[in-house]
């Protein structure tokens, strides 16, 4: 078997051997703890309610994009550790510009939507220019973004906050109604929406393959990615790629909570959801920076969370169990995919050598 099929082949075995190593280890796991491990796979698999494929979708939504920002950065060999400093800096913005109505209904959410991309873009770079003009590592200046954004946000938020009456919780005022983004219901059941905002997030995982894929630009920055020597041989500024591509991953980060934003939450608050930066990056790598890849790999993740909720009730075992299951993925995957790399290498040189290996007029009858 060669060509297309065999390849495609290839493809998918690195992340099915992935999810059958990251089965055997987690069940070794629960089995060594004295946990049913039958019954928690048991539990994690059973078919979701279309409450819980709602609950699936959105998650998965916030995650792609997520996912999606971590991946242009990985393109350009840039390591975007700062989504997660990005997103809350980028949201908290938006929440900021649409709960102030400068402008109506849903030139509002377009205007809070555009800010968030571009506080985002600004936020991340920061790094880019840090390390384009001074040689600054972009793991070290984000992760102390991601520091600093955390205070900051929080300095502010006291600024502006709206107190509600009888609670400790402050945020930003919220969001008119107006200018929510309106869920789409599924399931035929009353009550059970998915966040409009994945339509944007299917648009933004459209163009992040578009331009990557199909643009000089989008070829100049993966060139650069893989030899940043060849680029500036082919004329090719690795100083501005770097710069460009962290403030696409930035703009693309700056999306990433406002799903929650705009479809839940009307406003942001000390309770606003973290640690969504964090896992983009496992996604993105669970994916390989493929948009298709990615989404599969964002739904895993939201499917693992959401089924994981019950644990606790009906077997008795922490839903933290999910979270090694998730590791463990993403350790397998990044060690099936250099296997299938390897094998894949050595199936080449075989079939080279064997059409060297081929008398003369063979190879010219081939050629004829």
């Amino acid at each position: 078997m060669s060509g297309r099929p065999a390849r495609l082949l290839l493809g998918l075995a690195a992340p099915a051997l992935a999810l059958v190593a990251a089965f055997l280890i987690t069940s070794v796991v629960l089995v060594v703890a004295g946990d049913p491990a039958g019954e928690v796979w048991s539990t994690i698999l059973t078919p979701p309610e279309p409450r819980n494929v709602a609950n699936i979708v959105n998650n998965g939504a916030v995650l792609y994009l997520s996912g999606l920002a971590v991946a242009i950065g990985f393109r350009m060999n840039l390591f975007n550790i700062g989504v997660d400093g990005q997103y809350r800096i980028a949201a908290f913005a938006a929440a900021v510009v649409a709960g102030e109505a400068w402008l109506p209904g849903y030139l509002g959410t377009a205007l809070a939507i555009v800010v968030a991309m571009l506080v985002g873009a600004a936020w991340a770079g920061i790094a880019g220019v840090l390390r384009a003009t001074r040689g600054v590592s972009e793991v070290i200046s984000t992760i102390m973004l991601n520091a600093i954004s955390t205070g900051l946000v929080a300095y502010l938020l006291r600024r502006v906050a709206v107190r509600e009456p009888g609670s400790n919780i402050v945020g930003t005022a919220e969001i008119p109604e107006g200018a929510r983004i309106g869920g789409i219901s599924i399931g035929g059941s009353a009550g059970v929406e998915i966040y409009g905002f994945v339509v944007i997030a299917a648009l933004a995982g459209f163009l992040y393959w578009f331009v990557l894929g199909r643009t000089r630009f989008g070829f100049d920055l993966r060139a650069t990615g893989d030899s940043a020597t060849a680029a500036v041989a082919s004329g090719i500024s690795v100083r501005r790629m770097i710069i460009v591509a962290m403030l696409l991953s930035g703009a693309v980060a700056g999306l990433v909570g406002l799903p929650i934003l705009f479809g839940d939450a009307y406003s942001y608050g000390s309770t606003f959801q973290s640690g969504l930066g964090f896992a983009g990056i496992a996604i993105a790598l669970l994916g390989r920076n493929h948009p298709v890849g990615i989404a599969l790999g964002a739904l895993l993740f939201a499917f693992l969370d959401e089924q994981s909720n019950p644990l606790q009730i009906l077997v008795g075992v922490s839903s933290d169990i999910v979270a090694i299951t998730q590791g463990v993925i993403v350790l397998a995957v990044v060690i099936s995919y250099e296997l299938v790399r390897r094998y894949r290498v050595r199936m080449e040189q075989k079939a080279v050598a064997a059409a060297l290996d081929r008398p003369s007029g063979d190879n010219e009858e081939a050629h004829a």
